[in-house]
């Protein structure tokens, strides 16, 4: 029986370790026995985290966000959740080995993942080329030609951005016209910078090392042909990864975990979500990680009304069943 577990193992889950277990809540945190560090650990040089003037590799950040959350205390665990028990006042959370634990709180930070082409050099050219995030990657690729593909407005949005950076910028569709919202879609049409590549959809990613180009097809009549360029965006969207919630949990219309304003607090009491799990918009390390402090302080708060852990707390979460905390 343990205080907290944290599943996840990104800034959201290793920030809400840090503050955990300097609270001497000795989490348990645990990390996927494939994907451990998260989004992270797929991308190359981070520029944009505080504190890190020089720039720091995504595996480096992960590795150094582990080490100080097992400095304080917390134990990680190479292991896969299969299934969750969330319905009383003790959690239960099941791994791919066949072993269980059991808390009184649980954080939920096991991010979201990009949805992608599905074709093989896209995986061997991730970070190499091949991006998800242009406001993570777009610096990298000064006065150089770049694709983006999709056709919502995330696509517009980053194709519009990375025109500050590329000298041309081609955003390619499937269809001949965007789902993107009327505003969205003015602002790429009226950037000199921007040129639509139509009825077309990506078939191959040239390169060996880098992306050197992509090889194009045809919706309409099939035909194939090659673009040079030196990087691609994939904007198509994001899932977040709540398949271990559904019915479990209260969930948003863009399929995140409902939390209750500013707060991490989810539809059921004891369980908490932190990181891109809760955010379809910004999905930065840094707001993931400012997102997973918030996770710890609430769990904080919530212990405290059980007496789990130092003095109740002021406005402590209620559970049925339990006496009621007076705090004087």
């Amino acid at each position: 029986m343990r205080q907290v577990i944290i599943i996840g193992s990104g800034p959201a889950g290793y920030t809400a370790a840090i503050y955990a277990a300097r609270a001497n809540l000795s989490p348990l945190v645990v990390a996927s026995s494939v994907e451990a560090g998260g989004e992270l650990m797929n991308t190359t040089e981070v520029e944009n985290f505080p504190g890190f003037p020089e720039g720091i590799q995504g595996p480096d950040l992960m590795a150094k966000m582990q080490e100080q959350a097992e400095k304080f205390g917390a134990e990680v665990l190479y292991d896969d959740v299969v299934s969750l028990d969330i319905d009383g006042p003790v959690k239960k959370v099941s791994l791919g080995s066949g072993a269980s634990h059991e808390a009184d709180a649980i954080v939920f930070a096991t991010g979201s993942a990009p949805r992608k082409i599905g074709i093989e050099g896209e995986t061997r050219l991730s970070g190499r080329g091949v991006s998800y995030c242009a406001t993570c990657d777009g610096f990298f690729f000064r006065e150089r030609v770049i694709a983006v593909v999709g056709g919502g407005d995330s696509a517009m949005e980053e194709a519009t951005f990375l025109t500050k950076f590329a000298s041309k910028v081609y955003v390619i569709h499937r269809r001949d016209e965007l789902r993107a919202s009327k505003i969205m879609q003015e602002r790429a049409f009226k950037n000199d910078k921007i040129e639509f590549v139509w009825n077309s959809e990506v078939v191959d990613i040239l390169g060996e090392d880098a992306v050197s180009g992509l090889v194009l097809e045809n919706t309409v009549d099939g035909t194939r042909r090659e673009l040079p360029l030196d990087g691609v965006f994939v904007a198509i969207g994001y899932d977040p990864r709540t398949h271990l919630v559904h019915g479990k949990l209260d969930l948003t219309p863009e399929g995140t975990i409902a939390v209750e304003g500013r707060s991490s607090r989810t539809s059921v009491p004891g369980v908490f979500a932190a990181g891109d799990v809760i955010d379809p918009t910004y999905r930065q390390a840094v707001t993931a990680a400012g997102s997973g402090t918030v996770a710890a302080l609430d769990l904080e708060h919530y212990l405290a009304g059980l007496g789990e852990a130092g003095e109740p707390a002021p406005h402590a979460d209620p559970i049925e069943g339990l006496p009621e905390v007076t705090t004087v």
